[in-house]
């Protein structure tokens, strides 16, 4: 007897539901009978990527797959082999073999594979992202061409990224940001009669980087100081896939995660914690231990 095959929508759907595990949620479909498609998962401390090998496929993402996600993030996309359709609200890009390009989970997307595609797409954190481009608005779903010196640059850390044994943490978050960094005068957005709305989210970032120590930094002094409602301000960072308390929580964590990290550092765990803005040490350990998997002790042991 002839083993079962499984059938063309099966292979599709299993090949959605990986997709769905590995990149977020999003709906689609083939396009004809010649769908083939695969996707593997990597990571390497704070390297997340997903390779997607795909043809005659179609992935969407509506406000109701972003609306059902918790965590929101950029996809930096790079298109190693065929071509792929990438629409993101209005706009539209064809990206062929070397071209890289910036997806935005956050928004509704769509994306459509033709013959022969194959992507690798590097996560990265939103709030990480805004710090590294200083806060500037961002060209979403522009794609850097092949051609450009910074898209072969990006392509080759990458793809020399996804060939490493082993990596640190700290090693990990340094190829990061150096991409980023190295991607920043593409990615920049021009600042020309900015969207109301990403103007604000800039003054509230800004701010929040210049008084992160401060203890009495809330969502109440931010709206304050410039100048919105408390609604408005909490509209804008859900607009960008943020809460504006849980961000300033995670970006304290991250800069004593960074003060951790650091063996010139002799600061007390005891004190860490209130230098940043953290008034309880009970509280600063858990949030910590919540976001990272180790308390703070165990931390500095690890990443030093």
């Amino acid at each position: 007897m002839k083993a079962a095959t499984a059938s063309p929508h099966e292979n599709f759907q299993q090949w959605l539901a990986d997709i769905n595990l590995l990149c977020g949620e999003f709906e689609g479909e083939a396009l004809g009978s010649d769908f083939a498609g695969t996707i593997s998962g990597h990571q390497y401390g704070a390297l997340r990527f997903s390779q997607v090998d795909s043809r005659c496929a179609r992935l969407v993402r509506t406000p109701r797959e972003v609306k059902r996600s918790e965590v929101h993030k950029y996809f930096a996309v790079f298109q190693v082999e065929g071509t792929a359709r990438m629409a993101q609200e209005s706009l539209r890009e064809v990206i062929e073999p070397g071209d890289v390009i910036l997806i935005d989970s956050a928004r509704p997307s769509q994306f459509e594979f033709g013959h022969g595609s194959r992507q690798v797409s590097l996560i990265l954190p939103h709030d990480r992202v805004h710090q590294l481009m200083r806060f500037a608005p961002l060209d979403i779903c522009r794609k850097i061409p092949a051609q450009s010196p910074v898209a072969r640059l990006a392509q080759q850390m990458l793809l020399s990224s996804t060939q490493l044994e082993s990596v640190s943490l700290a090693e990990s978050e340094a190829v990061i940001d150096a991409l980023v960094s190295l991607m920043r005068p593409a990615l920049s957005g021009s600042d020309n009669n900015p969207d109301p709305h990403e103007r604000i989210l800039r003054k509230a970032l800004q701010l929040i980087e210049t008084n992160i120590a401060d203890e009495n930094l809330c969502p109440e002094m931010i709206a304050r100081d410039i100048g919105v409602s408390m609604r408005g301000l909490y509209r804008v960072f859900a607009k960008n896939g943020l809460v504006v308390a849980q961000y300033i929580k995670n970006r304290r964590l991250d800069i004593c995660a960074e003060v951790l990290r650091s063996p010139q550092s002799n600061l007390k765990l005891s004190a860490l914690g209130f230098a940043w803005g953290f008034s309880n040490s009970s509280y600063f350990t858990t949030a910590f231990k919540q976001r990272f998997g180790l308390s703070p002790g165990e931390y500095r042991k690890r990443y030093a």
